[in-house]
């Protein structure tokens, strides 16, 4: 199931998209990818990947240098059994209390079967959605083959044989339009089940989303390769009228001397604890932590730069600007060009500054230092494949070892909520699929709880088990798939914190991308966004019902002057009300849409 976006703000705020300052990103200690950082009660600082602590400085036995450990603990979901901080939520009882009540539900249907029938399922809907199992298997297996197409696609771009604009984008859309055709056709031409049908085209959905982030990040950054190619021209043109290179670098040099004595002046000391580390606040059982040892002045910079940015600094030190890893021209580019951005003349060190703004968006800000193109390949492309998330990245967070008993726990989790959600569909929805000559009200009465129960199972069994599943297989450490939607007081809100992958992919690539490139205003962007995600909504409606009724289309778009309604202050003040409004929605919008499209 896809999500509506959230369009009242300009970036995403998924921890996949960081940034950080040209300084910054090409500093040798500055490797954490850092955008904001909060401080915790227990001295941590909380960014968009996770939290970070940095301890006290201790003396090493081995060689009696004084080091600090830095400590970073990933970002979890709320129902893992993993996040200490719902294992301390005040309301962790009432889910255990969920799933006991849940179980015993379901074994009391099982038993007045049995008594009633004989036996405890009839299993019609296991032959509904098992048949066909083979092909549909094989053709699932071709459409995930197809997308590794786009990894000669990238490289074609990568070495300037394809301009990706326009050229390569007009391509792109051209081949994702095609495959999405032949995907619904397909489905189609086999005359599936509602069930097939609905899994290949959401599937291809996904699909298609990776392929379009994947290729669409690469041909920016091409772009931003020739213009960083450019501006260093620039720069070079800059330097021969200042005296040329040489005597440019000796000018900048000196002055960041210069800037680096007035910088010492200042600087905080460095305390001389030579204590053991201090203890981690959050324990680490599992080995989901992720520990590394630095020195004493790069720990103390790092606290005070995460000290810095968790109370809204925007000042950065020019003393941070070095080199980044890299290799060849590159490299020397940005070393040279690291020290002209001191140099006393202000277009000099314009264009300097420039070319490493630019170059830095080239690199990514994780320990690996991904430098672009070097991340166009084949294995670079699997292994985003596996990731859970559907925005491009050259590099992600990611942890240092994979679980066995965690994929148990979340294997069994799967299998267990899904004889769940079968049992409530089989015996309490299809039972109960309303007619055309039965009552409107009654059939909405009647599938109110069976659709909300199916609805929570299946967010459950998508976003908590086969989410955190791939992401502990493919090493990814981010896992904050949705947020707490359940304290939801309008539909934006609720949008954008259900389905955090889709969310954020809409957001960066529907509304940001349409704002930045055709100049649209907040208004008019929100509404294309929404009416992008409104017809993939009607076209998964469409194939799996066999109709075109718009009745999806329309309920989505009317969430336009709803969330511009509930923006006023007088309903964000009650936050009650907004969230019982929130769930009556909720309760009404499953069963009305079922009775709309089978019974009209």
């Amino acid at each position: 199931m896809l999500s509506a976006p959230l369009l009242n703000q300009e970036e995403p705020s998924d921890a996949t998209n960081y940034k950080t300052s040209p300084s910054a990103r090409h500093g040798v200690q500055d490797n954490a990818p850092i955008v904001m950082a909060t401080r915790t009660e227990d001295g941590g600082f909380t960014t968009t990947e996770g939290t970070l602590r940095v301890s006290k400085p201790f003396r090493s036995r081995s060689t009696k240098k004084l080091r600090a450990m830095v400590t970073f603990e990933p970002r979890k979901t709320h129902f893992d059994t993993t996040n200490e901080a719902s294992g301390t939520n005040e309301f962790r009882g009432f889910f255990t209390l969920f799933w006991m009540s849940l179980f015993l539900f379901t074994l009391q249907t099982y038993v007045s079967s049995v008594e009633a029938n004989g036996y405890a399922l009839s299993f019609a809907f296991a032959t509904l959605f098992s048949r066909h199992a083979v092909m549909l298997a094989l053709s699932d297996l071709l459409l995930v083959s197809t997308t590794i197409l786009c990894v000669p696609f990238a490289k074609a771009i990568s070495k300037g044989w394809i301009s990706y604009y326009w050229t390569g984008a007009i391509l792109q859309h051209v081949f994702q339009a095609c495959m999405l055709l032949v995907t619904v056709t397909w489905t189609f031409h086999r005359q599936w089940p509602w069930v097939q049908s609905g899994f290949l085209t959401l599937h291809s959905f996904v699909m298609i989303m990776k392929m379009y982030s994947y290729v669409s990040v690469n041909g920016y950054l091409q772009w931003i390769y020739k213009r960083s190619i450019d501006v260093f021209a620039e720069l070079n043109g800059a330097t021969a009228r200042v005296g040329g290179l040489e005597q440019a670098l000796r000018d900048a040099t000196s002055e960041r001397a210069q800037a680096q004595a007035a910088s010492q002046l200042t600087e905080t000391p460095v305390s001389n604890d030579t204590s053991t580390p201090m203890e981690m606040s959050t324990p680490d059982p599992e080995g989901v932590l992720m520990k590394s040892f630095t020195d004493v002045k790069t720990a103390a910079a790092l606290r005070q730069r995460l000290a810095a940015v968790s109370s809204s600094s925007e000042e950065k030190t020019e003393s941070e600007r070095g080199a980044v890893n890299g290799g060849g021209r590159e490299n020397e580019k940005v070393e040279v060009a690291c020290v002209l951005s001191y140099h006393p003349d202000e277009h000099v060190a314009g264009l300097a500054k420039e070319f490493l703004d630019l170059d830095s968006e080239l690199v990514s800000t994780g320990p690996e230092q991904v430098r672009w193109p070097d991340n166009v390949t084949y294995r670079n492309f699997a292994v985003y494949q596996l990731i859970p998330t559907l925005v491009y990245e050259l590099e992600y967070p990611r942890t240092d070892r994979i679980r066995p008993m965690y994929i148990f726990e979340k294997t069994v989790a799967f299998m267990g909520s899904f004889a769940l959600l079968y049992t409530v569909a089989e015996c309490f929805i299809i039972p109960l699929t309303p007619t055309p000559d039965q009552s409107f009200f009654r059939s909405l009465l009647d599938l109110a709880l069976p659709f909300m129960i199916a609805f929570l199972l299946l967010f459950y069994i998508i976003f908590e088990c086969i989410c955190n599943g791939f992401a502990e297989l493919s090493y990814f450490a981010d896992r904050l798939f949705y947020e707490d939607w359940w304290n939801s007081t309008s539909w934006e809100e609720f949008s954008r914190k259900w389905n955090k992958p889709v969310h954020t992919f809409l957001l960066r690539h529907v509304y940001a991308s349409t704002r930045a490139s055709y100049g649209l205003s907040r208004t008019t962007a929100m509404f294309v966004t929404f009416f992008f995600s409104a017809m993939a909504h009607e076209l998964v409606m469409a194939i799996v019902t066999k109709k075109i009724r718009m009745y999806l289309f329309l309920m989505q778009l009317i969430q336009i002057p709803l969330i511009l309604v509930c923006r006023a202050p007088a309903i964000q003040r009650n936050k009650l009300m907004g969230n019982v409004v929130f769930w009556l929605g909720l309760y009404a919008g499953f069963p009305l849409l079922c009775v709309a499209y089978v019974a009209y």
